[in-house]
């Protein structure tokens, strides 16, 4: 039985998985779904927002959760470049283990369509068709998207190469921004259809599912790799660093609220230097909401996901295994150099924490 593969690409912070989370309930109940997810940070966070949506939406109604089978995370790199190879043997492991419909790869926000679209053609042929690439859906931030543009070939790439674009954050943008991104758009790729979506309501799958790409045939790999390096003085990957934040142990003693959370930090990142931050965070209730010390409070596991000025938050119950000594684990990620490393200073000192790691 032949797997179908659907790739997701989209710059940083476009809405790739929640908008993969949102179309999972309009497949069929009994249709198998297992997401490979590749971030260039090393907290596993999207698995953890994938749990807590299936659970949420399967409280007092069995039928209401996901089709999502499993979620697999390659971490601290990038698919297409960095651990190249590692995709294959990903592939293949969710095959054995849970043979699903369909397999859907969310691609770091920096990725090259091309590279990751061979390794799938090349994976088909070596494994006698048990693969296919069945379509690439760059998803497209239109209220960011004419800023990121102009700073990110990436980005540019993504939308130039794909079998459906989907326009994401159209609400909070006006008919004359959303015609110049249309513009844009069609400007770098005329013929692929341009579709409205929303990250809560999501995409109808006939409209990305069953498209049987032709997109980068094996036979155009070294074309496209030879116009690729020519025209490259960079590794895409210098356009993003990524920073980690860590604040170990469980001690509450002056950590945030939410709301001093998000008005003394959340609210003043600058999204022209810092694109995505995200993580956990043990968080205290509000002192409006209680009038006992926080000490005395229990504290609440919390995940964050914040993207270009806009965030929030999602209540998550860990799994036993999942005991770590942390109160806070972010990955901030944005433009490479010392604005984001300030960024990622303040954002520690300000909550006891240290910038502890980086990565391309």
């Amino acid at each position: 039985m032949t797997t179908p593969i659907t790739v997701f690409t989209g710059f940083l912070g476009a809405g790739k998985t929640s908008i993969i989370l949102s179309l999972l309930p309009r497949l069929p109940k009994d249709y198998s779904v297992v997401l490979l997810k590749n971030e260039f940070g090393d907290v596993e966070v999207d698995s953890k927002l994938a749990d807590a949506a299936n659970a949420a939406r399967g409280e007092g109604d069995a039928d209401r959760k996901t089709n999502l089978t499993a979620v697999s995370e390659i971490l601290n790199g990038c698919l297409c470049c960095v651990l190249v190879g590692q995709m294959s043997s990903a592939l293949v492991e969710i095959k054995e283990n849970f043979a699903p419909d369909r397999i859907i790869i969310e691609c770091s926000g920096s990725a090259f369509p091309a590279t990751l679209a061979f390794q799938i053609r090349q994976l088909a042929v070596d494994t006698n068709g048990a693969f296919k690439l069945d379509s690439i859906v760059t998803v497209v931030d239109a209220e960011n998207f004419a800023g990121y543009e102009d700073t990110s070939p990436t980005a540019r790439m993504q939308a130039s190469y794909s079998d459906v674009i989907l326009i994401n954050k159209w609400e909070h943008v006006t008919e004359r921004q959303l015609d110049i991104v249309l513009d844009h758009l069609h400007t770098l790729n005329d013929l692929t259809p341009k579709i409205k979506c929303d990250g809560r309501e999501g995409v109808d799958p006939e409209l990305i599912f069953g498209l049987d790409s032709k997109l980068f045939q094996l036979e155009e790999r070294e074309r496209h790799e030879s116009h690729h390096h020519s025209h490259s003085n960079e590794p895409h990957t210098d356009e993003v660093q990524t920073l980690s934040i860590l604040r170990r142990g469980s001690s509450l003693d002056d950590f945030p609220t939410r709301e001093q959370f998000e008005n003394e930090i959340l609210k003043t990142l600058s999204k022209e230097t810092v694109y995505r931050l995200k993580g956990f965070a043990l968080l205290v209730p509000s002192s409006s909401t209680s009038p006992s010390p926080s000490s005395t409070l229990n504290p609440s596991l919390e995940i964050l996901n914040w993207a270009f000025g806009r965030w929030d938050w999602t209540s998550y119950q860990p799994k036993d295994s999942e005991g770590e000594d942390f109160a806070l684990r972010l990955t901030i990620m944005g433009e490479r150099g010392p604005q984001l490393r300030n960024a990622a200073k303040r954002v520690a000192e300000a909550l006891g924490a240290e910038v502890v790691a980086g990565h391309a």
